[in-house]
């Protein structure tokens, strides 16, 4: 086989895992005869933060766009609408999921049990009611920075919260026994969990020295923390987890954008433009 033909090999193997993975994380349509496989899906998992990178861009580019037309308020719901329809809501639920489950069982067997139910309970509720009225109102003041601030921070959390969430496969068990309703990444390689991460850190560059650090350390410990809670709790991770940690990362990068325009800490890089 000659250089270029194992070049096209690669690239069309690439191409693959991330169609897989943008069908695996949002509701955007791939090619039906696109190649699957349990193997090919766990290689997936390189790709999950670069798919962040396409729902942190649909999330700006909706609030740009309507943000000409409404006010802050209406422009984020519809932004926020438009994040909810391209992912089908997928780590909501997971968060929603994993709070029942965690909230309502004694056992870990039970735990699990609940999550695997597609009702809503009261944690799950109230779980989704905070999630969202922080998003909101973090995304709100944010927006009051300066037009560019909420623009890139949605690029930057979306991708970084996935990447936080997808490494989690490589070090932590798959606990969930029997038939699955969704298919899931349950192994990943070194290639893997490095690609995952340099996709993930990559849009840190669009910051401020001092943000990118807070970015960093904010999801090490929240990574740290949340598998030491999973492993207690449940004894590895669900599907369910991995939307909930993406969550939880999610709102912790709003919050900190927040915290650090409170101190006056610069969070965008020098090079962008400020509208």
């Amino acid at each position: 086989m000659t250089i270029q033909a194992r070049l096209q090999g690669s690239v069309a193997r690439q191409w693959n895992y991330f169609l897989l993975a943008v069908a695996f994380f949002t509701r955007i349509p791939i090619p039906a005869d696109t190649p699957y496989s349990a193997e090919r899906l766990n290689h997936a998992s390189r790709y999950f933060s670069l798919v962040g990178w396409i729902v942190g861009l649909c999330a700006a580019m909706s609030l740009l766009l309507a943000y000409q037309l409404f006010p802050i308020s209406v422009a984020l719901l519809i932004s926020m609408s438009a994040t909810i329809k391209i992912t089908g809501a997928f780590h909501e639920d997971g968060l929603a999921d994993m709070c029942d489950g965690l909230g309502g069982g004694m056992s870990q067997e039970r735990k699990l049990e609940i999550m695997k139910d597609s009702r809503l309970g009261t944690y799950g509720a109230l779980a989704l009611l905070l999630a969202i009225l922080i998003k909101f109102f973090s995304l709100y003041e944010i927006m009051k920075l300066g037009v560019m601030e909420p623009l890139v921070a949605l690029l930057v959390i979306h991708a970084s919260s996935r990447a936080v969430a997808g490494s989690l496969i490589f070090d932590m068990p798959y606990v969930r026994e029997g038939g699955k309703a969704k298919p899931l990444a349950q192994n990943q390689s070194g290639i893997d969990l490095c690609i995952l991460l340099l996709f993930g850190l990559l849009p840190l560059c669009l910051l401020s020295i001092q943000a990118a650090a807070g970015i960093l350390v904010i999801g090490i410990i929240t990574r740290s923390w949340i598998k030491h809670w999973l492993l207690r709790q449940l004894g590895g991770y669900t599907g369910d987890c991995l939307g909930a940690t993406q969550q939880i990362c999610e709102l912790l990068g709003y919050l900190l954008w927040l915290a650090l325009s409170q101190q006056q800490i610069p969070r965008l890089s020098a090079l962008i433009p400020s509208l």
